[in-house]
């Protein structure tokens, strides 16, 4: 528009020069100048520099028409190279044009060369400046992507070993354990041949648990384990073999060229391994050693929990076995002995022509006596606490029954504002229900009293009769009242059992968890403490 005035004076070359700009503009506009770090790009912009500086020097100077087509070349220069770069072209450009005019006039007008070269650095300054944004931002751009890139692949990392948390420690059966892990695996690898190995602790050895895709034997001793499991257990970590014929010698399966295996630890120690192999060199990427690597934690913690249950399991048959045998030789097995001496009386007075009316009828009644204990005793070995019955409920319902058959006078003081975890509040009673017996059997006493306070993660039960007592230093007479027992079952949750007893004073039984022993515990020094 500003060529037309030129134009339509009869100015051919103005005409020209006004299609070759737009063609160019046109040109550019449909494939924009591509730039990089090389000298063809410099080259690109200098030629367009040159190229409406030709232009603009032959259409009037500073009063061409063109001249703000050196705008554009300025920008483009900054915006390729920078501020530097776009200071030169536009001192270079104003300086192109200033030169020649100044020659070829004497009279020209330096100030509006020195408004178009001010006009010039600013555009310049401008330029290299949003060079420098569109750059930063680029950058971030680019890093962005890269991270949420990274973070899509860990996220599809943990959402797979989320689904084996969810899954592998659902069952504390060993061999249940041992399926979900190897269905876990077939889940989130592809493989020929697996196998999930555990350690004997008898003979230092390892146990093949589950195998599949090969034939194992059931036993592989230290010596016997391939060199690449071998170096996964001196390594205690995850290793990827993806050629095992150059790493040194065959997997655990024959005719397998790469495998993955990895240790399980448990308590820092090595409880097992898992063995992944496949018949094609290079099968097992990145991404399987990382989720191999995830995998291995909780499927260690579960196996290693379904291991100790069941060794727990085993110890606490035992243990209950034993009381059983106890009870039924302390209740019943006594009554049973006194009912054969009556009888063996009653026939002896009846061979002698004695009157054994009046013995019969006590010995009736003494049998009676004998079948309430037994139901009492069964009731007292089912009766335990559960998910629906707390502590202090299951509690005053065995007193109840301790009152009926007994003359015990029991008292039940009690403040409770949470439970314990099942398993504490289980043994917490079984300590109550074995102190209570022992001062049915042996105390002679007349008056318990019982308190119970249960604050959440801690608890005190504190036990105390009027009876006879017995000396705390006779080892033999403390293993005779279950005391041992009590020792142990609290010792299993963590809690610690204070007996005092003194003959003629009486015995006080106190089991105190995530409490620390004192004479007189309480929920307010619970609460001060911060439990």
């Amino acid at each position: 528009m500003l060529a037309a005035a030129d134009v339509k004076d009869n100015n051919a070359s103005t005409g020209l020069w006004c299609l070759l700009v737009v063609a160019y503009a046109g040109l550019r506009t449909l494939r924009p100048m591509q730039v990089h770090d090389d000298i063809r790009s410099v080259v690109a912009v200098v030629a367009e520099v040159a190229l409406h500086v030709v232009i603009v020097v032959s259409t009037g100077y500073w009063d061409s028409p063109f001249v703000f087509s050196l705008i554009t070349a300025v920008i483009v220069a900054g915006f390729t190279r920078g501020f530097a770069f776009s200071l030169l072209v536009a001192t270079v450009s104003v300086l192109a044009v200033t030169v020649p005019d100044y020659v070829r006039n004497d009279h020209a007008d330096l100030r509006v060369a020195a408004q178009w070269a001010s006009e010039m650095v600013l555009i310049a300054l401008v330029a290299g400046y949003a060079r420098r944004i569109s750059g930063e931002a680029d950058r971030q751009q680019t890093l962005a992507l890269d991270r949420l890139g990274r973070l899509a692949d860990a996220n599809a990392l943990l959402f797979s070993l989320h689904r084996v948390a969810q899954s592998l420690p659902a069952s504390l059966d060993l061999d249940e354990a041992l399926d979900s892990t190897m269905g876990r695996l077939r889940d989130l690898f592809e493989f020929t041949a697996a196998a999930v190995l555990l350690l004997d602790d008898t003979d230092r050895g390892w146990v093949v648990a589950r195998r599949e895709g090969t034939r194992l034997p059931p036993r592989i001793g230290f010596d016997d384990l391939p060199p690449a499991l071998a170096t996964a257990v001196a390594q205690r970590g995850t290793v990827s073999e993806p050629n095992l014929l150059v790493a040194g010698g065959p997997g655990l399966a024959p005719r397998m060229y790469s495998g993955i295996y990895t240790v399980l630890l448990a308590r820092g120690s090595v409880i097992g391994l898992v063995s992944l192999e496949h018949p094609e060199a290079n099968h097992f990427t990145e991404r399987d050693m990382e989720l191999l690597k995830g995998f291995a934690e909780p499927a260690a913690l579960a196996l290693d929990n379904a291991r100790w249950f069941g060794r727990l399991r085993t110890v606490g048959a035992e243990e209950e076995r034993t009381r059983i045998a106890r009870d039924l030789h302390d209740r019943i097995g006594q009554s049973l002995a006194y009912l054969a001496f009556e009888l063996d009386r009653i026939v002896k007075s009846d061979g002698r022509g004695d009157a054994v009316g009046p013995s019969l009828e006590q010995l009736r009644s003494d049998i009676r006596d004998v079948i309430r204990e037994v139901r009492d005793t069964l009731y007292d070995l089912r009766t335990d606490v559960s998910e629906e019955h707390d502590m202090l409920s299951v509690l005053n319902l065995y007193l109840q029954r301790v009152r009926d058959r007994s003359s015990l006078d029991v008292v039940l003081r009690s403040e409770e504002t949470g439970r314990l975890p099942l398993a504490q509040e289980r043994e917490m009673f079984r300590i109550a229900q074995e102190a209570l017996a022992n001062i049915e059997k042996h105390a002679e006493a007349t008056q318990v009293t019982i308190n119970w306070q249960c604050a959440g993660h801690a608890a005190v039960l504190d036990i105390a009769d009027n009876g006879k007592g017995f000396p705390i230093g006779q080892a033999g007479r403390l293993d005779s009242y279950g005391i041992i027992g009590m020792r142990e079952r609290a010792a299993s949750i963590g809690a610690t059992l204070q007996v005092d007893s003194d003959p003629g004073t009486g015995t006080r039984v106190r089991c105190m968890l995530g409490v620390q022993p004192a004479p007189r515990a309480s929920l307010l020094g619970l609460r001060r403490s911060g439990v």
